[in-house]
């Protein structure tokens, strides 16, 4: 079966998605889900993107299933580590998304991040977090590795991986050496040219070693649950990379 590996629903800040209809959604498509639930300790501004993980096991628990599963998404973050670990030993997860959310102390959502640097310096100084994180903290799947193209204010903001290619590098050497997976996240698998830019990235990680993806649409609505999952299966076909799920963190091929 395949799942899709990131989505929000109410105990996420940013979403108000109900659990029950976001897996009709996903079983009309003849798919499983993972609820991966925003925990960003401390993120800049005044939304409280953390929650209660014993209210979220006790609210869910009859939901799981063979084809439902309870995951959370941390944000990485140098500060956010030891209380990202306290919060992963709360509760029994299916999964664990690791996304870089915020650098600089500033969300990366927020324009002001990008003010005061040209492409160059932002990209660089978010792959150059990605990698540190990504060495240090307890995931099992690196999220939305082209995150910064969704908010940048730069005429393109496209990721360029021949540009990058040192920094992302970096990235994909650590998640293949610790033996962690790379998101293929479908927010973005609708534009053709954010959907070529990520062809070299992912060619490279399977070049190093990298035999698998998960597949996650980042619903925050229900209408996006399993979005551009077409492509997001073709992209994984020709790019031969398994898509996989995780049960009580436990790679499923």
């Amino acid at each position: 079966m395949i799942f899709d590996c990131h989505t929000h629903t109410k105990f996420s800040a940013d979403s108000e998605m109900r659990a029950a209809d976001a897996i009709a959604c996903a079983q009309t498509f003849g798919n499983g889900i993972i609820f991966t639930e925003h925990y960003d300790y401390e993120l800049p501004g005044e939304i409280d993107f953390t929650f209660d993980a014993k209210s979220y096991f006790s609210e869910y628990k009859n939901f799981r299933s063979d084809s439902v599963r309870l995951g959370v998404e941390i944000g990485l973050r140098k500060v956010a580590r030891e209380a990202n670990r306290n919060f992963l030993a709360k509760g029994d997860f299916d999964f664990v998304i690791g996304s870089i959310h915020v650098v600089d102390d500033i969300d990366i959502y927020n324009p002001k991040f990008f003010a005061d640097k040209d492409k160059s310096a932002a990209y660089r100084k978010y792959f150059a977090v990605m990698a540190e994180e990504a060495a240090a903290e307890d995931f099992d799947a690196l999220g939305h590795i082209d995150y910064i193209c969704r908010a940048a204010t730069y005429t393109d903001p496209e990721i360029d991986y021949a540009t990058f290619k040192p920094e992302i590098d970096a990235v994909l050497k650590i998640l293949v050496e610790r033996g962690k997976i790379l998101e293929l996240n479908t927010r973005r698998l609708d534009k053709i040219r954010g959907l070529k830019e990520l062809v070299p990235v992912y060619q490279q990680y399977k070049n190093f070693g990298g035999k698998y993806i998960t597949i996650g649409s980042d619903a925050h609505k229900v209408e996006a649950v399993c979005a551009n999952f077409e492509r997001a299966m073709e992209f994984a076909r020709e790019l031969e990379l398994q898509p996989v799920s995780f049960c009580r963190r436990k790679l499923e091929v």
